[in-house]
């Protein structure tokens, strides 16, 4: 972090209470420099039945920013994040598709609600994702952090273009560790808290029991896909995903989930560690979003889940935003509706990501 590129700009800090934002707010004390913080409030606290961590991240938060003498304010996107976030959760696996809510999350709250009422009078939105920005040839990419484990590139890949050039990420060119040492040295609160899991909000919610409560249950058979024999029940196909290994509840294993036929509501499995249609090396996936412009991709790398690995591929390209994945090895867990996000050949500068489209995986 240059302080000359900063010095003079408008900072808004999103501290969230955790590790990560708390040594953001230190990297720019240790430069001098006082900016605003905001805690954004998106758990749904009104719940007294759902064990949220929200009002011990702001308590964290709070003292971070009271030890650099920092102005901390907070923004409420409650509704903004069930209104936007949960919906857009909600539509996609009540249609059997497999959401990512945190990649939204980014697009339309912390870079996009939070803006609308707040960031908007600032010029950088600075946050603690592992990852880091270059400027090449005049404009702004998305580049990946060091640590290949902690990388967060992925959760910003959907992110409009005004949203990464207002984007600061102080700590992405750290690893992890490095982080924990610096919170231990200069003593912050949050230094040996551990890293949030899941979605960003849900804390200590369980996944499944956030679709229970908006979906409810719908019972229905598990099918051997290699038998046509029924093997068991399943209580909804939002609970499930494709290549999906654990949490069936199936004897005999293992199984994977590889089908999901959503008019006759069967979810279809197959038996073994690595079952031929279990994986695959060609998927379709559309409406590209690219973060700084639109480039001829041919030879790229790629990732569908938040892993440190990635996958050589070819993209052939079918239409406006549509393209032909032609993976360099079988993937497994190719599932609609995870996003698939598309770097360079040197897996370091981040292009976008795309939807995988619609597969034969899900009747509907």
């Amino acid at each position: 972090m240059n302080i000359n590129e900063i010095k003079d700009k408008r900072i808004a800090v999103l501290l969230s209470g955790g590790v990560d934002s708390s040594v953001v707010v230190y990297e720019f004390a240790r430069l001098g420099l006082h900016p605003d913080c905001f805690y954004i409030k998106i758990g749904p606290e009104e719940n007294e039945d759902w064990d949220c961590s929200s009002e011990e991240d702001l308590e964290m938060a709070t003292a971070v920013a009271k030890k650099y003498g920092c102005r901390l304010e907070v923004i409420d996107c409650h509704r903004e994040y069930w209104d936007r976030v949960t919906q857009y959760t909600m539509e996609k696996v009540r249609a059997g598709f497999t959401p990512n809510p945190d990649v939204m999350c980014n697009r339309l709250i912390k870079f996009g609600a939070f803006d609308e009422k707040a960031g908007h009078d600032y010029d950088l939105i600075a946050t603690g994702h592992y990852a880091q920005t270059e400027w090449i040839d005049g404009k702004k990419w998305l580049t990946t952090s060091p640590d290949p484990v902690k990388d967060q590139t992925d959760f910003l890949a959907q992110i409009y273009d005004w949203q990464l050039k207002k984007a600061l990420f102080p700590i992405g060119h750290y690893r992890k560790e490095e982080v924990r040492e610096i919170a231990e040295r200069e003593h912050l609160v949050s230094a040996k808290r551990k890293d949030s899991q899941g979605i960003c909000f849900l804390g200590k919610i369980n996944y499944n029991e956030y679709l229970r409560r908006y979906l409810g249950e719908q019972p229905g058979d598990v099918v051997d896909i290699e038998t046509g024999k029924c093997i068991g029940q399943h209580r909804g196909l939002w609970f499930h995903t494709i290549g999906q290994r654990k949490g069936l509840g199936l004897g005999g294993g293992p199984w994977n989930v590889v089908k999901k036929d959503m008019k006759q509501n069967i979810l279809y499995v197959t038996k073994g560690y690595e079952p031929v249609s279990a994986w695959k090396r060609d998927f379709a996936i559309h409406d590209f979003h690219f973060l700084t412009e639109e480039i001829d991709m041919q030879e790229v790398t790629f990732k569908i889940r938040h892993t440190p690995d990635y996958c050589e591929a070819q993209l052939e390209k079918t239409g406006p935003g549509s393209y032909l994945v032609h993976a360099g090895r079988l993937i497994q867990g190719v599932a609609p509706g995870q996003f698939c996000v598309v770097y360079d050949k040197d897996f370091h500068r981040c292009f976008g990501s795309a939807e995988i489209t619609y597969l034969d995986e899900i009747i509907s």
